[in-house]
């Protein structure tokens, strides 16, 4: 039995050039583990509190030394000890220690860089790939291994560029691609492909934040318009589909959806995403309404719930306690899992088990602030999530996800499978 020896945490910069928290736990073996915390733009108002410094005369404010110092202080006190394979044990050690609903006092940052640290180590204590550890940690008794779908950002808006776009994300899915290689593939030549068409429009083909390019297109529809296109010009119409994350509490203004600048009800704005749907073969929306618009959420899922999966990020927030009112309520279908919005690896598995055993589907994804650690590619085939979301085919911080994917891929061999548009079908439960 590894027991914790050791925490060190400092103050790193992630795809935005802006401050996050790297956490080091040594055991008592000699075994090292290491993990980076992301951070989001678009955060939801529920998320557990990623702490700031609020001093102004650094990094504008966001620097992050007090959680450093509370990992490196309280934290490492606190877990010093511990066995290491007990990863339930120490999360809840930690969350304890917080003492609060959301994390506010310590910061997730600070917490969660610890927690993703004890499991590298953890499974670099075993000699174990961090996925077999995480399935072996959790008791996941899934029979099968299955690659995730990988959703590509390749057109960004909201508050990931200046397209002046109110979508956020817009997404191709390789659905029918035979393997995870081939749906990367595939992701990068229609985002290639898609690049010349911008290009040819004298269209900006600098990236956003996540390294979907921003286009200053007047419309969505004229988005989605040359997005289909670039899907056949680049030879897969017919293995790609198309997804959205609307972000939509970024355009809820005083009980109403200003999109394109035109104010609308839950339920008329829910018909311009059905027409969107029919039209494109869109298979995935994800936070098409605000993220308390409860009955909105509801009414969207019983009208368009059967055709497509309607994902709750900024409504759930990765929050087991929000998704049991939101299966109570039938209210989405799919929830999006993010580390950092709740602060610990416990909780977040926690999320994914509730979720699936309520026939939910699930996605792990990215943020738009980013760094090189490839965890969620590892805890995606872990937890037999089925899609991924980790940003266009481009950037470094986001292809050392899909790189390690490709890596994981060909360890599993014939153990593995693509999930491809199982991740999608509402009819199915992967197993």
């Amino acid at each position: 039995m590894a027991k914790i020896e050791s925490v060190q945490a400092q103050e790193i910069l992630d795809s935005r050039g802006l401050p996050t928290v790297w956490g080091e736990v040594t055991l008592s073996d000699g075994a090292v583990g290491c993990a980076s915390v992301p951070s989001g733009a678009s955060t939801g108002e529920h998320e557990a509190v990623e702490l700031r410094d609020g001093d102004k005369a650094r990094f504008l404010g966001k620097g992050v030394l007090r959680a450093v110092a509370h990992a490196n202080g309280e934290i490492a006190k606190a877990v010093k000890g511990l066995d290491a394979a007990d990863q339930a044990g120490v999360d809840a050690k930690m969350i304890g220690l917080d003492g609060t609903a959301n994390k506010g006092r310590l910061g997730a940052n600070s917490i969660l860089a610890v927690s993703m640290a004890v499991a590298r180590a953890q499974a670099a204590s075993t000699k174990q790939p961090l996925y077999e550890w995480l399935r072996r940690a959790f008791a996941i008794k899934h029979d099968s291994w299955l690659m995730p779908a990988p959703m590509f950002n390749v057109v960004n808006g909201g508050k990931h560029a200046d397209s002046g776009l109110d979508v956020q994300e817009f997404m191709v899915v390789p659905t029918g691609a035979p393997s995870f290689h081939e749906a990367l593939r595939s992701g990068a030549e229609i985002y290639h492909t898609l690049k010349k068409k911008l290009t040819a429009m004298s269209m900006t083909t600098a990236v956003g934040d996540e390294g979907g390019f921003a286009p200053k297109i007047k419309t969505h529809a004229e988005v989605l318009d040359v997005l289909t296109s670039a899907m056949s010009e680049a030879g897969c119409q017919d293995t790609a589909r198309l997804a959205l994350d609307c972000a939509a509490s970024e355009y809820y203004k005083n009980g109403r959806y200003v999109l394109e600048g035109k104010p609308r009800s839950s339920s008329e704005i829910a018909e311009v995403y059905a027409g969107w749907a029919s039209r494109y073969a869109i298979v995935s929306i994800e936070d098409p309404l605000a993220e308390d618009d409860w009955e909105g959420w509801k009414a969207m899922t019983a009208k368009m719930g059967e055709r497509v999966r309607l994902i709750g990020d900024d409504l759930f927030v990765t929050n087991p306690a929000r998704l049991a009112r939101g299966i109570k309520e039938k209210s989405a279908n799919a929830i999006l899992i993010k580390l950092n919005q709740i602060g610990t690896l416990t909780e977040t598995v926690r999320a994914v088990a509730d979720a699936q055993g309520a026939g939910f589907s699930t996605v792990i994804s990215h943020r738009s602030g980013e760094t090189e650690d490839s965890f969620i590619a590892d805890l995606a085939v872990a937890l037999n999530a089925g899609a991924i979301k980790t940003g266009a085919p481009c950037r470094s911080e986001r292809l050392a996800k899909y790189n390690r994917l490709l890596l994981i891929e060909k360890a599993l061999g014939k153990k593995g499978s693509y999930a491809g548009g199982r991740a999608f079908s509402l009819s199915r439960q992967l197993v």
